[in-house]
């Protein structure tokens, strides 16, 4: 599906590149990792500056009252810069979740959102462990057949292991109350599901970004790169593989900018739509990571060279908000044996 943006949308993307190009340039994004929690407060402000964070909160709160539509393109440029911030976290699934809850949560934390004030994390029962929850405000967690909102007091946190310094995973040990408890049984699980495909919908178009920087950096250096007496670039072989990313690139965004639209919507395929586009932008991120490593060469895997904060950072999307074996069950169940989606409440990753 091909998404005609409007021009404010094309100027709001424009204006998130620029932003990301001065405030985020890949030093910065290294010299985060050897920070205590990886993350800049000053940035974070500086994100809802430009109303990054209130995308998706509505107006009536404070924010820009705006849908999926508008965000995809944000994150593309996210991914793009390898931005490390919670702006999966917070904007594109936790402010969205508060808002369909409604009442005093939302109220109470909805303006803090889009003033940069407060940090969101979302569990999801498709992973045992919660990005950025050392970082966050609220928790949004559930359990069992019920919802629970919970300040980091609440909480017990235990750092997890990752390949990409920029992410920061937590298990999360907590006592469930009821007053804590905001949404229980059916209202939960709807509730729970769409938030699962809204954290899946966003790291696809963060994988677009990161796609499109790998082919970039790879492009780049093999017209640096000589043997022969000649840049590499300039070998049938290798202008094969980079155009075989593009390709990869620019049929994976079609889907993805297809589940924007149905996430926005609330459409029936919804669950379908989000998973393929996961599925295949996390496929074109991958493909593009191995192809841009092996146009290095040698020097793809120094520390010093750039090139492996995208490729770590393809790594960790690909197994954020469900693996790829848990998306291919559910298109599986959608598409072939036309079984409604699978809950995402009791619903574990195949084989575990």
């Amino acid at each position: 599906m091909d998404l005609e943006f409007s021009d404010d949308q094309r100027l709001l993307q424009s204006a998130v590149r620029s932003f990301l190009e001065g405030e985020c340039p890949v030093e910065s994004v290294r010299a985060r990792w050897e920070t205590g929690t990886g993350r800049s407060p000053e940035l974070w402000r500086k994100l809802a500056a430009i109303a990054v964070p209130g995308l998706l909160v509505p107006e009536e709160h404070g924010g820009l009252g705006l849908d999926e539509v508008d965000l995809v393109l944000v994150l593309e440029e996210c991914g793009r810069a390898a931005l490390a911030e919670p702006v999966v976290a917070t904007a594109a699934v936790g402010a969205p979740l508060l808002a369909e809850l409604g009442g005093e949560l939302a109220a109470a934390w909805l303006p803090r959102v889009a003033a940069g004030e407060a940090i969101l994390a979302v569990g999801s029962a498709v992973t045992p462990f919660v990005a950025d929850a050392h970082v966050a405000d609220l928790l949004l967690l559930p359990r069992e057949d019920a919802l629970h909102a919970l300040p980091r007091a609440r909480v017990e946190l235990t750092g997890q292991p990752s390949n990409d310094p920029s992410q920061r995973l937590f298990s999360v040990q907590w006592t469930a109350a009821p007053e804590s408890e905001v949404a229980r049984g059916e209202r939960a699980r709807a509730l729970a599901a769409a938030a699962l495909d809204r954290g899946a919908f966003a790291c696809a178009a963060e994988q677009l970004g990161v796609a499109e920087r790998l082919v970039e950096l790879a492009a780049a250096y093999a017209g640096q790169r000589v043997q022969f007496g000649v840049p590499i670039g300039s070998f049938q072989a290798v202008k094969h593989q980079l155009a075989d990313c593009q390709v990869a690139l620019e049929y994976a965004r079609s889907l993805v900018h297809r589940a924007a639209w149905s996430v926005a919507r609330g459409a029936r395929c919804r669950a379908a739509d989000v998973s393929m586009a996961k599925l295949l932008a996390s496929d074109a991120a991958l493909r593009c990571a191995r192809t841009a490593l092996q146009v290095h060469g040698a020097i793809g895997y120094t520390w010093e060279q750039d090139l492996h904060v995208w490729m770590r950072r393809a790594w960790s999307l690909d197994l954020a908000w469900g693996e790829n074996a848990w998306h291919r069950a559910r298109v599986a169940d959608a598409v072939i044996d036309g079984a409604p989606p699978a809950e995402s409440f009791g619903y574990s990753p195949p084989g575990a």
